[in-house]
């Protein structure tokens, strides 16, 4: 395989990443990403649910050899070097430190994504019942995004969301339509928390209410070659019990969008169980690692935590990298093949 310098190698299967949703924790989606990216691996296909449709967006609409400027840039990680180590931290400082990023986030917003506390309710905003506004959300996807290249160039490009109304699905997809900023805003429009956004007369809110992994796009219209299908997933299912009221708050978060996961895999296998007609191989990449994080997690937008989650995801795509090299995925078997992430 080549670097990420020169031109993208020549595969005998498509490379599909499948994005999930959880606001900041999205970071490990990028450093899934950036392990690919130094492998010469480009996605042919990123489909996008919430954050995922955001980082899906910045990868797809931006030049190859710019995409990792721009994930820096919209991520804001504290640099190597300048960040501390959390597995030198005591857990108590640590879970202070991110307790506090949380709360800061939850009065001051998120500049660049989300207003400060109760700004969805200004005059300046499209006034939605919600927490937060997103108006400049989408000027940042509109400055950073080349919606051009993103509806245009050899990456396709998915993302899907909820209509509020009917609860029916909706999948955005560059193939079938033009996508902008506006549909990229409105895959993360999570409800009472940000402002659903209209699209097209349709009020649109968050994917990760129906399909936080929103692997049904693929698998219901599969590639015409055999394929290779990251799914990067930020919720974890298993974890250890919850001592606190908080871990209890966030664990019940946890378990309603990695359910979802679970239920959507097994139902897709038993769906093709037994065709040869086509050839998938589907390796669940999970940010599993989450003792050190909060009930807020999803909040928490500070330099050292995203620096973390964005080295973990490294870490996961560099072990996934290396089972490519050494040819154990074992990549053109009929059928959907759900593959161990670790080779177990």
């Amino acid at each position: 395989m080549s670097g990420a310098g020169s031109s993208t190698p020549v595969r005998a299967y498509d490379l599909v990443l499948v994005l999930g949703g959880g606001n900041a924790l999205g970071a490990f989606e990028v450093g899934v990403y950036q392990a690919l990216h130094e492998a010469g691996l480009e996605p042919d296909w990123i489909v996008g649910a919430s954050i995922g449709a955001i980082n899906g967006a910045l990868i797809a609409g931006s030049a190859v050899e710019r995409r990792m400027e721009t994930l820096r840039a919209f991520w804001q990680p504290t640099p190597v070097g300048l960040g501390v180590d959390v597995a030198l931290v005591p857990a108590a400082m640590e879970v202070a430190r991110r307790t506090g990023a949380v709360t800061w986030t939850l009065g001051a917003g998120r500049p660049g994504i989300f207003g400060p506390l109760l700004s969805s309710f200004a005059a300046w905003t499209d006034a939605r019942p919600a927490v937060f506004e997103t108006d400049q959300l989408e000027a940042t996807l509109e400055r950073m995004v080349d919606f051009d290249r993103l509806n245009h160039g050899p990456c396709r490009f998915t993302a899907t969301a909820v209509d509020l109304a009917s609860g029916e699905d909706a999948i955005f997809d560059s193939r079938e339509r033009p996508i902008s900023a506006r549909h990229v805003r409105a895959s993360a429009a999570l409800p009472v928390t940000f402002p659903p956004v209209d699209v097209d007369g349709r009020l649109m809110v968050d994917a990760g209410l129906s399909a936080n992994l929103p692997l049904d796009p693929v698998l219901a219209d599969p590639p015409a070659r055999p394929a290779l299908i990251v799914a990067v997933d930020l919720l974890p299912l298993a974890q250890p019990l919850p001592t606190t009221l908080g871990e209890v708050a966030g664990r019940m978060q946890d378990l309603i969008f990695a359910a979802q996961s679970r239920r959507t895999i097994a139902r897709w296998s038993a769906a093709y169980d037994g065709r040869r007609d086509v050839s998938l191989s589907l390796v669940r990449l999970a940010y599993d690692e989450q003792s050190i994080e909060v009930a807020g997690k999803a909040l928490d937008f500070s330099g050292p935590t995203i620096a973390h989650r964005w080295s973990m995801g490294l870490k996961a795509g560099m072990t996934l990298v290396g089972r490519l090299r050494a040819d154990s995925l074992d990549i053109g078997k009929p059928g959907l093949n759900v593959v161990a992430a670790e080779g177990s």
